[in-house]
């Protein structure tokens, strides 16, 4: 597809967005009903609602009229309480509620929330297990303990290397590439495919266990596990150009995901469950894979990147064709609804997870966040 061919997309997602913040005075979206569209809120946006907010700071970039700036500070501020708890998954929404509106709009009370949370990440680290934990506020925290690790902690790294950077901060540019380099250890396999989680000697920091807490079985590959390695190495080797352990592993993770996605580039919820053709599809992994191949594009240039910008743009493609909701009269969903989401189809998860087939607001950011690169709305490399 060419540039102007995305912009249908777009403007599907556009109105979605719209009615969303319409709907959303006093929370923030986590999943909606692919039936009807319908919204399940969170009063302070969880770990996802700032994948909501980054969606109005791009919508503003877009149609600064119809999505004044003062819509995405409103979702920001329902945020707040959560910037300095006790989360390493805090990471990934306060980059994209606030980190992103200082990179795209010089804000200054969303990128002062934003060193709050990353200071309160950096504050975290624990010298023991060389990283930083998954935290007793994180999602699920009562069910896995004070030592426990995941690939997802990997959220950490985006804020950690923006703030790093905007405060000349040396200590938190080595937290972030501790908690790196030890979550990656820990989580890759040989083969470059993901486990989810690990449970630490809060003394030692030995690993005495892997497992997957929401994905088919502890030796399988849960879509979204691969999906947030791919992200974070590939945005640390945007962001981090001189550090080649971030592109490699970036790159590797990325050709495993290339190499075993389905020939529709639409992943299943776990590579590995057996009932494949015949389970759940994940369209919220498949869109944050086509995020990471744009900023691995970025990263190597447009020689060695080009395979990975085509193979975003296919999925772009496969995503906005076959599950985004259209404009049409007959059509009872609202237009520009990602469905196809599955949180998990793991039985022990929390009541508000429990989603399967549903639009995931993270999936629907990550799809409009490649259409805002796409249509060159934003440039490649700034995100």
């Amino acid at each position: 597809m060419s540039e102007s061919q995305y912009l249908p997309a777009r403007e599907r997602m556009l109105k979605r967005i719209a009615e969303t913040r319409d709907t959303a005075r006093s929370g923030l979206p986590h999943w909606a009903s692919a039936a009807d569209g319908k919204w399940t809120f969170t009063p302070d946006g969880d770990w996802t609602g700032g994948a909501f907010v980054g969606e109005l700071w791009l919508a503003h970039l877009a149609d600064p009229r119809q999505f004044p700036i003062e819509d995405a500070r409103a979702a920001l501020s329902r945020m707040l309480p959560r910037a300095e708890r006790l989360t390493a998954f805090k990471g990934f929404g306060f980059y994209h509620a606030g980190a992103l509106a200082s990179i795209l709009f010089k804000e200054e009370n969303a990128r002062a929330v934003a060193l709050t949370a990353a200071r309160s990440l950096r504050d975290m680290f624990d010298p023991h297990l060389g990283l930083i934990p998954l935290g007793r506020d994180a999602e699920e925290a009562s069910a896995v303990g004070a030592s426990e690790s995941s690939i997802d902690s990997l959220q950490a790294t985006g804020l950690l290397y923006w703030a790093a950077e905007e405060l000349s901060d040396a200590r938190m540019e080595e937290v972030a590439n501790a908690h790196m380099r030890r979550v990656l250890e820990i989580h890759v396999r040989q083969d470059n495919s993901v486990i989810q989680s690990s449970t630490l000697d809060p003394h030692t920091g030995k690993v005495l266990r892997t497992h997957t807490h929401k994905g088919y079985s502890d030796i399988s590959t849960w879509g979204r596990a691969q999906g947030w390695a791919m992200l974070y190495t590939a945005h640390a080797a945007m962001v981090r150009p001189d550090e080649p352990l971030w592109r490699d592993y970036a790159v590797r993770l990325l050709d495993w995901w290339i190499d075993h996605v389905p020939a529709d580039l639409i992943a299943f919820w776990d590579f590995d469950d057996p009932a494949i053709p015949n389970t759940s599809r994940d369209t919220a992994a498949t869109a944050i894979a086509a995020a990471a191949a744009l900023r691995l594009a970025s990263a190597l240039g447009p020689e060695r990147g080009a395979k990975y910008r085509s193979f975003a743009e296919r999925t772009v493609t496969q995503l906005s064709s076959k599950y985004l909701t259209p404009t049409a009269p007959d059509d009872p969903r609202p237009p520009g609804m990602l469905t196809g989401g599955c949180f998990t189809r793991k039985a022990i998860v929390r009541d508000i997870d429990a989603a399967q087939n549903v639009e995931l607001i993270f999936g629907s950011y990550f799809l409009f966040e490649c259409l805002a690169i796409l249509t060159d709305l934003v440039p490649p490399g700034w995100i």
